[in-house]
């Protein structure tokens, strides 16, 4: 597999703030990769390393098999970056901000692919490109960003938390875009804390908590981490007795509940087969049990109030 994006203990501070403490990350040609991990777990930090924006302190990074520091300026005209918190040319228009930053990665404007390809995604972002860039709310900043990323072809995509600002609607919208992206073959490395956002989006994910990564691999990979839910109807309180496998077991409301390690599930099914049950379901694990995995701890910190409210720096 040829690797797009490669760190090994990969270390940046700041002052005393360890920011990245050895992250280890491998992107493939052709993935979408999810970063996921809460604000301030140091996502955006290595993606400023890795675009040649911020200098690490230790370990090694390369992007396309170069320095991202030495490199940049030649490496930026294969990437498409968008930022979570935009900032824009107050006097220029939506849409001539749009063909500068085009411009700046070697696009010809006035292309007939390109004008054709930045009318369809200001049609489907519903962006007004004539305001000036000081009119925007933050959404629509948002979405020159996107159009602009979008609308000149890259051999890497890198979002953080791209969909920042938007409304359901465009988050949707923008699902298709990544969708196209990923059906194209692109690499696109989305850095989000949504994680239904990366579970419909993304074929691997890393989850990044203080600095390094904690866990790695395809969906189906780590869903192999986490328990399966079984539930079917139920009459009696014993429903559950005799079922083999079975972990934190619950009848109530009508309904027996059971999870059951996921590479274990084929076990269960003759038991509740001979019993006949009826209104069986059986729920794969989400991308959201994984992440509670190693972040449950912060949740309850944080709903008991004793973490500091700003947390901790780790951008």
């Amino acid at each position: 597999m040829d690797l797009i994006i490669r760190t090994r203990g990969l270390t940046k501070t700041y002052g005393r703030v360890h920011a990245l403490d050895g992250l280890d990350l491998e992107i493939g040609a052709g993935q979408v990769h999810g970063f996921l991990g809460p604000n301030g777990a140091g996502k955006s930090t290595a993606i400023r390393v890795c675009l040649g924006l911020a200098r690490k302190t230790g370990g090694d990074a390369s992007v396309f098999g170069e320095d991202p520091w030495t490199s940049a300026a030649r490496l930026h005209r294969r990437i498409a970056y968008v930022p979570g918190d935009v900032s824009l040319w107050p006097n220029l228009s939506g849409g001539e901000a749009i063909d500068l930053l085009a411009r700046l990665r070697g696009a010809r404007t006035d292309a007939a692919d390109y004008r054709a390809q930045r009318a369809r995604l200001l049609d489907v972002f519903q962006l007004d490109p004539h305001k000036k860039g000081r009119s925007y709310s933050k959404g629509n900043r948002q979405k020159v960003a996107l159009v602009a990323a979008l609308a000149v072809p890259a051999d890497l995509y890198i979002l953080d938390e791209p969909t920042s600002g938007l409304d359901p609607l465009m988050e949707v919208t923008f699902r298709h875009e990544l969708t196209r992206l990923r059906d194209g073959g692109a690499t696109v490395l989305l850095s989000s804390h949504i994680l239904s956002e990366v579970e419909h989006t993304c074929d691997h994910v890393s989850i990044i908590r203080a600095g390094r990564i904690v866990e790695t691999g395809t969906l189906t990979d780590l869903r192999h981490l986490t328990r399966t839910e079984v539930s079917f109807d139920a009459t009696s309180d014993d429903a559950l007795t005799g079922i083999p496998e079975a972990h934190d077991g619950a009848v109530r409301g009508g309904r027996a509940r059971f999870t059951v390690d996921s590479d274990r599930v084929t076990a269960v099914l003759p038991e509740l087969s001979r019993r006949a049950v009826t209104g069986l379901r059986i729920e794969p694990p989400s991308l959201e049990e994984l992440f509670l995995r190693h972040y449950g701890d912060v949740v309850n910190d944080t709903a008991s109030n004793t973490v500091d409210a700003r947390g901790k720096l780790r951008r």
